[in-house]
């Protein structure tokens, strides 16, 4: 019960997802599929600062 909402819903979008032209920009899309990006990546360096405050204090 309660499911006629969401189902709807849910077929209202796939819908509009099927139908709807969309302006698709295929080189932006196979740079994100093949990795390269525009952006200036991080060093591993830096990401490890970022989590390093979550991580286990180390045992020994």
């Amino acid at each position: 019960m309660g499911r006629g909402r969401a189902k709807a819903k849910q077929t209202k979008v796939a819908r509009d997802l099927k139908y709807r032209t969309h302006e698709t920009d295929f080189g932006a899309l196979a740079r994100e599929l093949h990795g390269e990006s525009d952006a200036v990546e991080e060093t591993d360096d830096d990401a490890e600062d970022e989590w390093s405050e979550y991580a286990d204090p180390p045992r020994g």
